[in-house]
């Protein structure tokens, strides 16, 4: 794979809310600088996102020096969110995962996030990364720790992947919901010049002068068939997926990475696989 490359990079400031394309980012030992470091919680304390909320597909976070965040929504003024003093930490539910994070200061910001999702929800930070939440212990080396990813601080797609799968919808029952853009899956990097579901086979890979480990591959969910630009949902690509791509009950497309060494991701970084 002489010509596998970086083909774009995104990081998602707050969890759920819409990517945002980067040139270049650093990588940290819990992902991409930046990737989601914000979070939006319920009143139960569980991460809210758009399995439940696809609205969320259509806010947008800009980042700010320090690690705040500018929200903007349809129809709705921005507000500014600093990164909130040390102190009291809340408790929360990643997906099973207890986290301890900090509420945003203002009231304001969780009044504004409530009114745009029509549910009570709070904003909040994972102030140190470091200790917060530790990668899941099936598949972690001691200390690696993950943000308010999914699982993993970094998710990494294909375009041949991409392709192929588009080319099985476009021959399935819901061939017009076809072809699927790469955001339905919200990764971190996008890899061109490889062969399709490449991917699957790697366990160590170096991207530019950062090193990975290959966890696991990312078992999707109804997050991919909501339209990031509309937030309409339909069938695909799940039911393609469910298809040709599940394995003992998930359904499959990316890879999950867990950084071996801090450095600097650019587009057009060359991939090597190393093992």
């Amino acid at each position: 794979m002489r010509n596998a490359r970086v083909r774009s990079i995104h990081v998602h400031p707050v969890k759920a809310f819409r990517s945002l394309p980067l040139r270049e980012v650093a990588v940290e030992r819990w992902g991409p600088a930046g990737d989601r470091r914000w979070m939006l919680i319920d009143d139960g304390g569980k991460v809210v996102t758009q399995r439940r909320h696809p609205r969320l597909a259509l806010a947008a976070a800009g980042p700010l020096p320090g690690g705040g965040v500018v929200l903007s929504a349809p129809d709705r003024a921005p507000v500014t969110v600093p990164v909130p003093a040390p102190g009291a930490t809340v408790p929360a539910d990643v997906f099973g995962d207890k986290v301890e994070v900090v509420p945003a200061e203002d009231p304001a910001v969780h009044a504004w996030c409530s009114d745009y999702l029509g549910v009570s929800v709070r904003l909040v930070h994972l102030d140190d990364p470091a200790v917060r939440r530790p990668v899941d212990p099936a598949y972690a080396l001691p200390g690696e720790t993950v943000t308010f990813a999914d699982g993993y601080p970094l998710l990494l797609t294909t375009t041949a992947s991409l392709d192929r799968l588009n080319d099985l919808v476009g021959q399935g029952a819901h061939a017009h919901e076809g072809p699927l853009p790469m955001s339905r899956f919200r990764p971190n990097v996008v890899i061109e010049g490889t062969e399709a579901w490449a991917e699957d086979d790697w366990s160590r890979v170096t991207v530019g002068e950062v090193a990975f480990r290959v966890t696991e591959p990312s078992g999707r969910c109804v997050v991919t068939t909501t339209d990031q630009d509309t937030a309409r949902r339909g069938r695909e690509p799940l039911h393609t997926l469910a298809r040709h791509r599940s394995v003992g009950g998930r359904l499959l497309f990316g890879v999950n990475l867990v950084p071996l060494s801090p450095g600097v991701l650019r587009v057009g970084d060359p991939l090597e696989v190393t093992a």
